[in-house]
């Protein structure tokens, strides 16, 4: 049975499970410190990524995804325990003023997926979505970097590395979500180091300044 396992495509499978694994290992301190209340994950952006991530991972599936399907298969699941979990101990609205649109726009999707036999449509609005409303975590990363778990989105981001890996040939369908999720992790985790950099120069860099007289 391992023989088989290992005959073809060797690297890859590797990738895929190592992809999976990093993202259980993300979740579970991002899920530890939203329990304990050190993180509190915008209601609104984990809903939509739940939303969005479910059709990504359909679309996926339908397009003949393989070794970066457990990359995908975690991501959703994890996402889906972390909104779950923000119901109660998170941050936000669940749905802004606007937000409204995301759905009317997720619901185009899968009925293009569905006229045109082709999951590509969905795919490509999903991800347009899921980069707007990831900004929302991205500004807050910046503007309280305490406020997220850093080793999550460091895990997250080299999961996504190797699910890039994991796809093993040049599809733009295929590539396209773990290549979203590598953008937009990389960016909370730029976000983080730029905002704690920010409050470390404007902590060391205050100078009192005597009164005179």
């Amino acid at each position: 049975m391992l023989e088989a396992f290992f005959q073809e495509g060797d690297a890859l499978r590797l990738a895929g499970i190592a992809s999976a694994l990093l993202s259980c290992l993300a979740f579970l301190p991002y899920a530890r410190d939203t329990l304990t209340g050190r993180t509190q994950p915008q209601r609104a952006s984990w809903l939509i990524w739940s939303v969005l991530g479910s059709i990504a991972l359909g679309s996926q599936v339908y397009e003949g995804a393989t070794t970066s399907l457990w990359f995908a298969s975690i991501q959703v699941g994890g996402t889906i325990l972390i909104f779950l979990l923000s119901i109660a101990r998170g941050s936000g609205r669940f749905l802004k003023p606007g937000d409204g649109w995301v759905l009317t726009a997720a619901a185009v999707g899968m009925a293009l997926w569905m006229v045109t036999d082709t999951a590509i449509y969905a795919l490509a609005i999903t991800i347009t979505i899921s980069l707007l409303g990831g900004a929302v975590t991205v500004r807050k990363a910046y503007a309280d970097p305490q406020s997220e778990t850093m080793p999550m989105w460091m895990c997250s981001l080299v999961a996504a590395s190797l699910a890039v890996v994991s796809v093993g040939r040049l599809d733009w369908v295929l590539l396209a979500y773990p290549l979203y999720l590598l953008v937009l992790n990389g960016g909370i985790v730029i976000a983080m180091i730029l905002g704690r950099g920010a409050r470390t120069h404007t902590a060391y860099g205050t100078v009192q300044v005597p009164r005179s007289g």
